[in-house]
C-alpha cells in the first residue's frame, strides 16, 4: 500500500462549489480523506500557495492511433488531463479489417492531419474488431484513462468496404452496423460518435464515410443507444444534421446528444449562438442536448502539401484528387481553378474554415532567402503593397517555392468576447483539444490551462471554482465517467495540483518525436507542479515523471 497527503492546499473539488483550505489523503488509487488530515502518509506534500482540483478530462482528443505507441498521449498528461475520450466524430481505427487499413491510415491523413508514416510505423493492428481494440489498449496499458467512441466511418468501411465514402447504406448493411454499435457498447463504448461536417474530407478527397449516411441510416444507429439504454451520442455537426433533428434524436432514445463542433465564426458571427439557442430550446424542454466549444484560437500552420484550411471548399476538391505533384501544381496553376475558388469564397459559409479572411493568414516561414520580407506578414498586407489578388499571391510564393512556404492562419474563434459568450453559456462544455490530430497544425493539448490561466485568471469570465467544474465535474457527469472529476472520499486520485498565479501553456515549438521521426507541435505547460493518475505522480513540476507501470485504466462502465 502506498499512501500520501497533499496539505495546505487550496482544494477546488470539480463541483463548482467555493474552494478551501485542507490536505488530501491517497491510499493506493483512491482518496481517503479531505479536509484536516490526521493520519500521516508514506509521503507529505506541501502545497502552499498551490490550488489542488482533479485532473482534467479531455473529452475531444482523436488519440486513437497515438495512443497504441505513446500510451502516455505526450504532451497531454503534463498539462494536467487525467482522462481522455477518443474516437471522436466516428474517426476510429477500429473496427478495422485488414484490408481496410490502407484507406483508415488515408482518411486519418486527409481528415485529421495525421502522418501517414508514423501511423505506418506506429499502430501495430493486434486488433480487428472494437471489442479487441479494447482489450489491446488494456493489455499494453495506457497512461490516462481511456473512455472510447465506436466510431460511424470506421464502422461504414468495416461494413461496405471502398463504397462506404460513395454511397448509402442499404437496410442489411445498417443491420450490420447496428450490431456493431451494439456490440461496442456491451464492450465499454462510453458512446457512438459520427461527423456530418463538410469539412471533413478523406482519401484522395472524398467525404468521410459518416457523411454519406442519410437521417434513417442516423435514427437506426442513434437508436441502439436507446434501446440499450446506455451511451452518448457525439455529432461534429453539418448541415444535414441541424439542431432541431438532433433534439429529435435525444428525445426518440432518451440519451444525451454532444453536438461538435460550436466554434466562433467572424463571417457568420451570430450562427455559433443560434445553435446555442436552440440547444438552449431543447433544455428547457427537458432533452439532454450539450454543445462542445472551445476556449482556444483555431490557428493552424500549414503548406499547401497539406492545405487543412482550403479543403472544406467545394473548388477546391479536384486538387485533392489530383494523381501526382505534377498533376497537383498544375491545376494550382490553372487560372479557371483559381476563379473558381475567387467565386466560392465571395459567399461565405458557417462551417467552413477559410472565408477569405486574408487578413488572418500569414506567412510564417520561407524556403528561400529571397523571400524572407514577406515572413509574419498577413496576405492582405503584402498584397495591399503589391496590388497582387491574394489568392494568387499565395499559390504563386508556394509554387515557387515547391509547395515548402509555411502559412499561419487564425480561422475560427479569433473573437475574444465572442468566444467568452461560449465558454460562459450555461449548456456548452468545454474541449476541443485535438490533442491527437492535427499535429503538424496546432496543439492545443493544453486547453484547460489555457483556460484557467488566460480565461479565469486574466479575463475573469468566470470563477476559478467554474472553470475546473467545467474541465472535470462536469464532463464526468455529462458522459457517465463514475468516481472521477470530483475531490472527494472514494473518489480516484486523479489529481492536478497548480499555481494559479502562473498556470498557462507556452508557445508551440516543433519536434520530431513520432513513430519515423516525423514532426509535430508541442507546447510545454507553465505553472504546473503535480499530475496524478489513480494515486501514481506522472508529472511534477520540472517535467514527466517515468513510471513503472502505465497507472491508466480502460473506462468501460458508465453511469446510465
Amino acid at each position: 500500500m502506498t499512501s500520501f497527503v497533499i496539505q495546505n492546499a487550496l482544494i477546488v473539488d470539480g463541483t463548482g462549489k467555493p474552494g478551501f483550505l485542507g490536505s488530501v489523503a491517497v491510499e493506493d488509487d483512491q482518496i481517503v480523506e479531505v479536509g484536516s488530515i490526521t493520519s500521516p502518509g508514506d509521503v507529505i506534500i506541501d502545497a502552499e500557495g498551490l490550488v489542488l482540483a482533479p485532473g482534467i478530462i479531455d473529452s475531444h482528443t482523436h488519440f486513437d492511433a497515438q495512443i497504441t505507441w505513446d500510451p502516455m498521449v505526450s504532451p497531454s498528461i503534463s498539462h494536467g488531463v487525467t482522462t481522455v475520450l477518443i474516437g471522436n466524430c466516428g474517426f476510429t481505427i477500429a473496427p478495422c479489417k485488414p484490408e481496410h487499413r490502407d484507406v483508415t491510415m488515408r482518411n486519418l491523413v486527409r481528415v485529421e492531419g495525421m502522418s501517414l508514416k508514423a501511423m505506418e510505423l506506429g499502430i501495430d493492428w493486434e486488433f480487428e474488431s472494437f471489442p479487441e481494440y479494447l482489450n489491446h489498449l488494456e493489455s499494453k496499458g495506457v497512461g490516462p484513462n481511456v473512455g472510447a467512441f465506436v466510431g460511424h466511418s470506421s464502422i461504414r468501411t468495416h461494413v461496405m468496404g471502398a463504397e462506404a465514402a460513395h454511397r448509402q447504406a442499404t437496410e442489411v448493411e445498417i443491420d450490420s452496423m447496428c450490431e456493431i454499435v451494439a456490440g461496442g457498447l456491451e464492450a465499454g463504448a462510453v458512446g457512438f460518435a459520427t461527423s456530418t461536417s463538410p469539412s471533413h474530407n478523406g482519401a484522395d478527397g472524398y467525404p468521410m464515410p459518416s457523411r454519406l449516411a442519410d437521417k434513417e441510416e442516423l435514427r437506426r444507429l442513434v437508436g441502439v443507444l436507446g434501446e440499450l439504454r446506455k451511451g452518448v451520442f457525439m455529432l461534429t455537426k453539418g448541415g444535414p444534421t441541424p439542431i432541431p433533428f438532433l433534439e429529435e434524436l435525444a428525445a426518440d432514445t432518451q440519451r444525451p446528444v454532444m453536438v461538435a463542433a460550436l466554434l466562433h465564426n467572424s463571417t457568420d458571427p451570430e450562427g455559433v449562438f443560434s445553435d446555442l439557442s436552440q440547444i438552449s430550446d431543447a433544455r428547457n424542454r427537458k432533452i439532454p442536448v450539450w454543445g462542445q466549444v472551445s476556449c482556444c484560437p483555431l490557428s493552424t500552420e500549414f503548406t499547401l502539401k497539406a492545405p487543412y484550411p482550403f479543403e472544406g471548399l467545394s473548388a477546391w476538391q479536384p486538387a485533392m484528387r489530383a494523381d501526382s505533384e505534377d498533376s497537383y501544381k498544375k491545376l494550382l496553376s490553372d487560372p479557371s481553378f483559381r476563379s473558381n475558388i475567387r467565386s466560392e469564397l465571395t459567399q461565405p459559409a458557417a462551417v467552413r474554415l477559410f472565408n477569405g479572411e486574408w487578413e488572418k493568414l500569414k506567412v510564417l516561414e520561407v524556403t528561400q532567402e529571397n523571400n524572407r520580407h514577406f515572413e509574419g506578414k498577413s496576405i492582405l498586407e503584402i498584397t495591399n503593397e503589391s496590388g497582387e489578388d491574394p489568392l494568387d499571391f499565395l499559390l504563386n510564393l508556394s509554387l515557387e517555392e515547391d509547395l515548402g512556404t509555411t502559412f499561419l492562419s487564425v480561422l475560427l474563434n479569433s473573437d475574444e468576447e465572442a468566444v467568452g459568450r461560449l465558454l460562459v453559456h450555461p449548456f456548452s462544455s468545454i474541449a476541443l483539444s485535438d490533442a491527437g490530430a492535427h499535429l503538424t497544425f496546432f496543439c492545443d493539448a493544453g486547453f484547460g490551462l489555457h483556460l484557467l490561466g488566460h480565461w479565469v485568471r486574466e479575463r475573469q469570465i468566470m470563477s476559478l471554482e467554474e472553470g475546473i467544474h467545467r474541465l472535470t465535474g462536469q464532463p464526468a457527469q455529462i458522459y457517465g465517467i463514475p468516481g472521477r472529476g470530483h475531490i472527494r472520499p472514494g473518489a480516484y486520485a486523479d489529481l492536478f495540483l497548480f499555481d494559479p498565479k502562473t498556470v498557462g501553456r507556452s508557445q508551440a515549438r516543433r519536434v520530431y518525436d513520432l513513430p519515423g521521426c516525423e514532426p509535430r507541435l508541442t507546447t510545454n505547460p507553465q505553472g504546473v507542479h503535480g499530475v496524478w493518475i489513480n494515486g501514481i505522480q506522472v508529472s511534477c513540476e520540472t517535467g514527466d515523471i517515468e513510471v513503472d507501470r502505465y497507472p491508466g485504466q480502460v473506462l468501460r462502465q458508465f453511469d446510465s
